[in-house]
């Protein structure tokens, strides 16, 4: 199982199931989200607030966040030391 993320309000995603993580202005993602809507493939964690991003899922499912996409990518890209050491990172040695 990769890395838990939080998307906010408490919620979590498994980052290695993220496909994209976009915003929602445009007009095929709105689309894509009312589909999953209809379909019952959308998941909605913004706890009533504006939808600020779009995760897709490997599985064709859609979460919904009230972060903005910079935020959450941020949050999947860090890593512990310890972790970026054991997948073979950068070190201090020379």
């Amino acid at each position: 199982m990769g890395k838990l993320i939080h998307i906010g309000f408490g919620n979590m995603v498994n980052t290695g199931k993220i496909v994209a993580i976009v915003s929602p202005d445009s007009a095929p993602i709105k689309r894509m989200v009312q589909g999953a809507r209809e379909n019952g493939t959308a998941i909605d964690a913004t706890q009533g607030r504006k939808t600020k991003a779009v995760l897709v899922m490997e599985n064709s499912q859609i979460v919904l966040s009230a972060l903005l996409p910079e935020t959450i990518a941020g949050r999947a890209q860090m890593q512990s030391p310890a972790e970026n050491a054991a997948e073979g990172g950068d070190s201090d040695e020379a």
